[in-house]
């Protein structure tokens, strides 16, 4: 559950997006509230509080944008909700499948016309829905293509949930079963929506998902990594490492300017300890640069510190975005390279996955994610 002072604020917000509804006289966005926000606005409209619970039923599990398919409500309160509130965040645009992998890619577009990416990655045992929490990103790491769009808003917390509605609708009966935060931009700097809408995707009453099958993933934000472990959410987190050194790290990611790796490293063990949950370090292979010796013994003595795991990844092309700078030099490590890499860092007694490139022939593999903006 979020802690009272979470809920406190999102009750506030809720306070503050309502009575700005009603000055513009436009509607308002029930996608995205929570029960307890749903439950405030059934109140607020004279309706019974266990309409709420009806309302979330209905928006997140029936996955329903039309009020009048709700059949346990009144026609007068379906005909109140109609007039006032608003269903859908976001329109589908396109979808693209990869016929190697069978991963796709859903272009959705914002009521203010900006475009955004999710991608749906199926696995044997389980299907990934990978979303964004930002047009575009603010953080320009150089091997990430997002980085390369700029950054034009955050995304609302209906705008985040409906890219796994739509998803789902668009899937029919393939069910999905995780959900990570590692599409366009850095979802704790978008922490309030990051949080509203994990915990709907983690509400008893949704079905299918839990709090063991949602990843967040940051670049490192250490002061909301602390917070995310104190809001009770207990999601998985996952860390853009892609360097134990300060130096270089800064090279490739300027946010470790701002919020050093060391600064980060305790605020994940604290998360770690808080939440009883192992980090995972996810750390994409460039040639020459991060793939050395000196990286495995670095990358080990950090490993120590508290339990975790290392994703590496394989780079991934950023080309159709016309890189310049450093991003325009990068290349992949040789897999054989990388195999070898893993095999040094398995002997030093760390987990190691190796996470398999999808989507690349669409551009939605790992890193790829962008739209290219006016």
């Amino acid at each position: 559950m979020l802690s009272i002072k979470t809920t406190s604020l999102f009750f506030e917000l809720t306070c503050i997006y309502l009575r700005a509804m009603k000055t513009t006289d436009k509607k308002i966005e029930l996608k995205g509230f929570t029960l307890a926000e749903l439950q405030d606005y059934c109140i607020s409209i004279g309706e019974p509080k266990f309409r709420a619970s009806q309302l979330f039923n209905w928006i997140y599990n029936h996955i329903c944008f039309d009020f009048n398919e709700m059949q346990n409500l009144s026609k007068e309160l379906r005909g109140k909700l109609d007039d006032n509130c608003n269903l859908r965040t976001l329109n589908l645009v396109t979808t693209q499948n990869s016929h190697s992998t069978g991963t796709k890619k859903f272009l959705f577009e914002t009521h203010d016309k900006h475009k955004i990416e999710s991608v749906l990655i199926p696995e044997k045992e389980r299907s990934t829905l990978c979303i964004s929490t930002q047009v575009g990103c603010p953080l320009d790491c150089k091997f990430c293509a997002t980085g390369l769009m700029g950054y034009k808003r955050n995304l609302t917390a209906g705008e985040v949930v409906d890219q796994y509605l739509l998803t789902a609708k668009e899937n029919g009966k393939e069910k999905i079963t995780n959900i990570v935060y590692m599409g366009m931009g850095e979802p704790l700097l978008n922490f309030t929506t990051t949080l509203k809408s994990a915990e709907i995707f983690t509400h008893e009453l949704t079905k299918g998902l839990s709090r063991t099958r949602i990843t967040v993933s940051t670049s490192g934000i250490p002061h909301k990594i602390k917070e995310l472990a104190d809001s009770g959410l207990r999601v998985k987190l996952a860390f853009s490492l892609h360097s134990a050194f300060e130096d270089f790290r800064s090279k490739i990611m300027p946010i470790n300017k701002k919020y050093s790796l060391k600064e980060n490293v305790e605020a994940l063990k604290y998360y770690s300890q808080k939440t009883k949950t192992r980090i995972t370090f996810e750390y994409t292979m460039l040639k020459d640069l991060n793939d050395t010796d000196d990286d495995v013994k670095a990358i080990t003595k950090l490993c120590a510190k508290f339990p975790s795991k290392i994703n590496v990844i394989p780079f991934n092309s950023i080309k159709h975005m016309n890189p310049g700078g450093i991003s325009a030099e990068l290349e992949p490590t040789p897999y054989d390279e990388i195999l070898r890499f893993v095999d040094k860092l398995r002997s030093n007694n760390i987990t190691v996955m190796v996470r398999e490139t999808q989507g690349d022939d669409i551009a939605a593999a790992c890193g790829q994610l962008a739209v290219k903006m006016k």
